[in-house]
């Protein structure tokens, strides 16, 4: 009798973890069951309604006219680029050479091979195509040479502050080293103090002699 209630006080732990694994185990299946009749669900009436879920985010709807992706980066640096180009006297000698071979060529040449006659409207037509492409990109250029300044700016003046707090605290330590030698003994101070110390031992030792 003994042995078997010491058997069943020990098999009592073993059937409350034994009792444990069996409930996690149902939940883990009654989870995966749960999920997959959600995703049947979902899949069933992505087709007609969209079922709003609070654990997943909202996927942004693709419009009627989807516009080409491109590196904004990229893009900048190649805007500064050209800004560049624009603003150099290579720019503008080849911008009049071009322009002097197509009015001479319009002008000059055979009637048959001439293809923007008088008053060049298709010339007039490039250079304002020209000039409406070259104007934002240079705004471009300018905002992003405005970002950098100011983020140099910025780093200007964190480094100004961090320079004015080192003065700063160099002037007070320094005038902590001037409080400390003030109070410290100098030589002359040390000097006199012993001949004034010899001077009252030469003075006792007088009397002393007399007697």
């Amino acid at each position: 009798m003994d042995a078997d209630r010491k058997g069943r006080r020990e098999d009592t732990p073993r059937q409350r973890l034994q009792g444990e694994l069996r409930h996690l185990r149902q939940l883990r299946e009654k989870r995966a069951r749960e999920g997959s009749r959600m995703q049947r669900t979902e899949s069933g009436s992505s087709g007609t309604t969209a079922r709003s879920r609070l654990d997943q985010p909202r996927t942004a709807r693709p419009g009627l006219i989807t516009l080409p992706a491109y590196d904004p980066e990229a893009f900048g640096k190649l805007s500064e680029r050209i800004a560049r180009f624009l603003g150099t006297g290579r720019f503008i000698v080849w911008m009049t050479v071009v322009v002097i071979v197509w009015v001479g060529w319009n002008t000059v040449g055979p009637v048959a091979w001439r293809f923007d006659d008088y008053p060049f409207i298709f010339l007039t037509l490039m250079l304002s195509l020209q000039a409406s492409y070259a104007a934002p990109l240079i705004l471009l250029a300018q905002n992003r040479q405005d970002d950098r300044d100011r983020v140099n700016m910025e780093q200007d003046r964190a480094r100004s502050e961090r320079n004015i707090a080192d003065t700063e605290y160099l002037t007070r330590e320094v005038a902590a080293l001037r409080q400390g030698l003030g109070e410290v003994a100098t030589r002359d101070f040390i000097r006199s103090e012993l001949q004034s110390l010899l001077k009252e031992i030469d003075e006792r030792r007088e009397p002393s002699e007399l007697l």
